[in-house]
């Protein structure tokens, strides 16, 4: 087992699923929710941290079940891209009202709507003390907004990769469905691919494996646990290590 290294952190990168946005509804963006989530990123940014985010579009669309409606996989890779950016245009938008400055740069060239991301400019973006919001994954079909989470907190030099889930950390199997799924404080990158745990895709714990880069993992529907996360507090289950 690995040992805990938790500090911290002076820049992040948050993978928030597009259903953290959708609060208890099944479909969109519950404005109450929207709100919350935003002051809760925002505490971060005020706490000194640098914040860089990536949002899915699954309370929109996803690309994955895109089959179903008889649609080309490609094609719903790309819509669930322009979900990523509804997303992140609201919550850009909604972080902005707390008096935080955002910038919302997308995989996808849209002239008008959002940045390009280049990561020079979004290194410029992170060191102004704004916040960055990657939309539209890494612009490519077949890969996952986990992956772009991974990718990018590479290429912007994060100190750690923030997942954040439903429930508090990763279980051997869903605790919402198994009242005795036993909770993970600490896991390696190889017991994550060898227990075939569903933290992230395996793409992207790959990713932080080979460079080493520590996942931590929490429930977002507590208040103040981002906050507490990015100070190094234990909450969830801390990913890294060689297994």
């Amino acid at each position: 087992m690995t040992s805990d290294i938790r500090r911290p952190f002076k820049r992040i990168l948050l993978k928030l699923s597009g259903e953290a946005l959708s609060g208890d509804r099944d479909f969109g963006i519950d404005p109450s929710q929207l709100v919350k989530t935003a002051a809760e990123i925002a505490s971060v940014r005020n706490s000194g941290t640098d914040v860089a985010l990536v949002v899915g579009g699954g309370n929109i669309f996803r690309g994955l079940k895109s089959e179903y409606f008889g649609v080309d996989r490609v094609v719903g890779d790309h819509m669930g891209m322009l979900a990523t950016v509804i997303n992140s245009l609201a919550l850009g938008q909604a972080i902005e009202s707390t008096g935080c400055k955002a910038v919302v740069m997308s995989a996808v060239q849209m002239p008008g709507i959002a940045l390009p991301y280049v990561r020079e400019r979004a290194l410029e973006v992170l060191a102004e003390g704004r916040i960055l919001i990657a939309a539209a994954g890494t612009g490519n079909p077949f890969f996952t907004t986990d992956t772009a989470a991974a990718l990018r907190a590479l290429e912007l030099n994060a100190d750690a990769l923030f997942k954040a889930t439903k429930v508090d950390g990763v279980f051997d199997s869903d605790p919402e469905l198994n009242p005795n799924a036993r909770h993970f404080a600490r896991l390696s990158y190889g017991e994550v691919i060898a227990r075939n745990l569903k933290v992230m895709d395996l793409t992207a714990i790959s990713l932080a494996m080979e460079k080493r880069l520590p996942v931590v993992v929490f429930n977002i529907r507590k208040a103040g646990n981002i906050l507490k996360a990015a100070k190094g507090e234990k909450i969830g289950t801390l990913i890294t290590g060689d297994g």
